[in-house]
């Protein structure tokens, strides 16, 4: 489930607690960045639990407008085609699913109003008045419909109040959103091929095993890389301060610290990945958790500092194709 680019963004975040308070072990650190991988997993499965929790929500509405005093002829005869979804009927009867689910005493009961916000917004959308006409009722169509509300960024990776729900249940969900909705449109479209549901592997590297048995291994990967990023800490930031003597460490962003350390390391600890894979990486990295200038920051002193290593000996990097 987990590719190396959220695995790197997870290293980095836990190498920053450790920047801030260096009180923290390398125990620690590693039960950190675990619990912080086991944390996606969970918010993948909270989303795709929204979809029963979205269809029982079209119900009662519709089950309240039929018990109004004085209720029209539509609220006496809805379309209950969202409300009695073949896609959340087939979540909410599979053994593995409700399984996890009641052991992680997940539930969206009490965030009702926010379900009745999205439901409102749901049926303002086009995509999803046209699946009430169409009177055939699919998985797949259902599929279509979750992978496209899924994507309304406005209704759930920028929506303030979703982000507080969140944040609320976990502090490790924070960023997670967009990757954990990406995975649960990649369920949504294995379960519209007529394929039953199965929780995830955690790391990408034993799904793609199943086809490849030579892939490498993304937890070796990350952890090898925390490990490393945490014992040669002091090393890189010494080396980081000593090419930029005009620059105090107090006043060089931690971020950016992190990001060139963690280059460091990477470089050193991995032969077999081409340094410019590996400033890119951190590149990329820094334009979401860093400063507007961090970017040609970190590119340009990793490259430095990685060359500097290399004509040290401390980078070596083997196989075809790699710089």
């Amino acid at each position: 489930m987990l590719n190396r680019r959220i695995l790197r963004i997870k290293v980095f975040k836990v190498i920053y607690a450790y920047a801030e308070d260096q009180s923290m072990t390398l125990k620690e650190a590693q039960k950190t960045f675990r619990d912080s991988c086991e944390a996606t997993r969970d918010l993948y499965l909270f989303m795709l639990l929204l979809i029963p929790a979205l269809s029982r929500q079209a119900r009662q509405e519709a089950e309240a407008a039929m018990g109004k005093f004085n209720p029209t002829e539509e609220d006496l005869h809805p379309n209950m085609k969202f409300a009695d979804s073949p896609l959340a009927a087939l979540l909410e009867s599979d053994v593995d699913f409700t399984k996890i689910i009641e052991k992680k005493k997940f539930s969206w009961d009490q965030y009702d109003v926010f379900l009745r916000w999205l439901y409102a917004r749901l049926r303002e959308e086009p995509f999803y008045q046209d699946y009430m006409q169409k009177e055939q009722d699919s998985i797949a169509a259902d599929a279509s419909l979750w992978t496209k509300f899924f994507e309304d960024d406005e209704a759930f990776s920028l929506n303030p109040e979703l982000e507080a729900i969140l944040q609320d249940i976990s502090l490790m969900w924070t960023d997670d959103l967009p990757y954990a909705l990406t995975w649960c449109c990649k369920t949504l479209k294995s379960l519209s091929a007529g394929k039953g549901w199965r929780l995830p592997p955690l790391w990408q590297s034993d799904i793609l095993s199943e086809k490849n048995p030579d892939v490498d291994s993304d937890e070796k990967f990350a952890l090898k890389l925390l490990d490393r990023s945490y014992a040669g800490w002091q090393r890189y930031v010494q080396m980081v301060a000593d090419s930029v003597p005009k620059w105090d460490e107090s006043r060089l962003y931690t971020t950016d610290l992190v990001l060139i350390a963690m280059g460091l390391a990477e470089a050193v600890s991995f032969p077999e990945i081409p340094v410019k894979v590996t400033i890119n990486e951190y590149v990329e990295i820094s334009k979401y958790y860093s400063t507007p200038k961090s970017r040609a920051f970190v590119n340009g002193l990793l490259d430095r500092l990685i060359q500097k290593l290399k004509e040290e000996g401390s980078v070596v990097k083997d196989g075809r194709g790699l710089l």
